[in-house]
Protein backbone atom coordinates (compact mmCIF):
# COMPACT_ATOMS: atom_id res chain seq x y z
CA UNK A 1 0.00 0.00 0.00
CA UNK A 2 1.73 3.77 -1.06
CA UNK A 3 0.13 6.05 1.20
CA UNK A 4 1.64 9.20 0.86
CA UNK A 5 1.96 11.93 3.93
CA UNK A 6 2.07 15.35 3.53
CA UNK A 7 3.73 18.19 6.48
CA UNK A 8 4.26 21.85 6.51
CA UNK A 9 1.52 23.47 5.83
CA UNK A 10 -0.06 26.33 7.67
CA UNK A 11 -0.78 29.97 6.74
CA UNK A 12 1.67 32.65 5.87
CA UNK A 13 1.50 36.44 4.82
CA UNK A 14 1.64 37.67 0.95
CA UNK A 15 5.20 37.14 -0.07
CA UNK A 16 6.19 34.73 2.41
CA UNK A 17 7.58 31.29 1.67
CA UNK A 18 6.63 27.65 3.17
CA UNK A 19 8.23 24.05 2.96
CA UNK A 20 5.72 21.53 2.18
CA UNK A 21 7.48 17.68 3.29
CA UNK A 22 6.68 14.69 1.92
CA UNK A 23 7.12 10.90 2.93
CA UNK A 24 5.45 8.33 1.14
CA UNK A 25 5.42 4.72 2.54
CA UNK A 26 5.62 2.62 -0.34
CA UNK A 27 7.26 4.56 -2.75
CA UNK A 28 10.84 6.72 -2.68
CA UNK A 29 11.53 9.43 -4.36
CA UNK A 30 14.62 8.38 -5.87
CA UNK A 31 13.28 5.49 -7.84
CA UNK A 32 9.66 6.49 -8.30
CA UNK A 33 8.28 9.93 -10.22
CA UNK A 34 6.47 11.69 -7.13
CA UNK A 35 4.65 15.04 -7.63
CA UNK A 36 2.83 17.95 -5.65
CA UNK A 37 -0.57 19.02 -7.22
CA UNK A 38 -2.95 21.69 -5.59
CA UNK A 39 -6.75 22.39 -5.82
CA UNK A 40 -8.36 25.82 -4.60
CA UNK A 41 -11.58 26.33 -3.93
CA UNK A 42 -14.31 26.00 -7.01
CA UNK A 43 -11.50 24.97 -8.88
CA UNK A 44 -10.02 21.98 -10.59
CA UNK A 45 -7.17 19.71 -9.10
CA UNK A 46 -3.90 21.61 -10.90
CA UNK A 47 -0.51 20.28 -11.44
CA UNK A 48 1.99 21.99 -9.60
CA UNK A 49 5.39 20.55 -9.71
CA UNK A 50 7.10 17.13 -10.79
CA UNK A 51 10.15 15.06 -10.32
CA UNK A 52 10.93 12.07 -12.04
CA UNK A 53 13.26 9.35 -11.44
CA UNK A 54 16.51 11.02 -13.07
CA UNK A 55 15.66 13.61 -10.67
CA UNK A 56 14.56 16.58 -13.39
CA UNK A 57 11.56 18.44 -12.34
CA UNK A 58 8.90 20.09 -14.23
CA UNK A 59 6.67 23.20 -12.58
CA UNK A 60 3.46 24.50 -13.89
CA UNK A 61 3.96 28.04 -15.68
CA UNK A 62 2.02 29.49 -12.21
CA UNK A 63 5.12 28.89 -9.57
CA UNK A 64 7.56 28.37 -11.96
CA UNK A 65 10.86 30.50 -10.46
CA UNK A 66 8.88 30.59 -6.95
CA UNK A 67 8.48 27.05 -6.44
CA UNK A 68 11.14 24.26 -5.82
CA UNK A 69 10.55 21.00 -6.07
CA UNK A 70 13.66 18.66 -4.44
CA UNK A 71 14.43 15.30 -2.21
CA UNK A 72 16.15 13.66 0.02
CA UNK A 73 16.93 10.18 -1.18
CA UNK A 74 18.45 9.12 2.56
CA UNK A 75 15.15 10.23 3.87
CA UNK A 76 13.19 9.13 1.35
CA UNK A 77 11.18 12.55 1.40
CA UNK A 78 10.08 14.84 -1.38
CA UNK A 79 9.86 18.37 -0.89
CA UNK A 80 8.42 21.33 -1.96
CA UNK A 81 9.93 24.87 -1.15
CA UNK A 82 7.74 27.33 -1.80
CA UNK A 83 8.46 31.11 -2.10
CA UNK A 84 6.91 34.64 -3.00
CA UNK A 85 3.54 33.22 -1.55
CA UNK A 86 0.21 35.15 -3.04
CA UNK A 87 -2.96 34.99 -2.30
CA UNK A 88 -3.45 32.81 -5.62
CA UNK A 89 -1.19 29.60 -4.26
CA UNK A 90 -4.26 29.21 -1.39
CA UNK A 91 -5.39 25.91 -1.78
CA UNK A 92 -5.14 22.26 -0.62
CA UNK A 93 -1.81 20.93 -1.52
CA UNK A 94 -1.47 17.24 -2.59
CA UNK A 95 1.31 14.79 -2.72
CA UNK A 96 1.39 12.00 -5.56
CA UNK A 97 3.11 8.71 -6.15
CA UNK A 98 3.22 7.15 -9.50
CA UNK A 99 4.66 4.15 -9.93
CA UNK A 100 3.88 2.97 -13.28
CA UNK A 101 5.74 6.07 -15.34
CA UNK A 102 8.30 5.01 -17.25
CA UNK A 103 11.60 6.24 -16.19
CA UNK A 104 12.16 9.90 -17.09
CA UNK A 105 8.54 10.65 -17.27
CA UNK A 106 6.34 11.86 -14.68
CA UNK A 107 2.87 13.43 -16.02
CA UNK A 108 1.19 15.23 -14.46
CA UNK A 109 -2.08 13.60 -16.33
CA UNK A 110 -1.45 9.95 -15.14
CA UNK A 111 -4.09 8.18 -13.88
CA UNK A 112 -2.36 6.08 -11.53
CA UNK A 113 -1.29 8.47 -8.97
CA UNK A 114 -1.24 7.35 -5.24
CA UNK A 115 -2.43 10.23 -3.16
CA UNK A 116 -1.86 12.17 0.01
CA UNK A 117 -5.03 13.20 2.00
CA UNK A 118 -3.93 16.72 1.53
CA UNK A 119 -2.87 19.85 3.50
CA UNK A 120 -3.78 23.09 3.73
CA UNK A 121 -1.87 26.14 2.39
CA UNK A 122 -3.75 29.40 3.19
CA UNK A 123 -1.62 32.65 1.76
CA UNK A 124 -2.90 36.06 3.83
CA UNK A 125 -2.81 39.57 1.67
Amino acid sequence: QVQPVESGGGSVQSGGSLRLSCVASGANPRTHCMAWFRQAPGKEREGVASMDINGTPSYSDSVKGRFTISRDNAENTLYLQMNELTPEDTAMYYCAADLSAPPGTCAWYSEHYFWGQGIQVTVTS
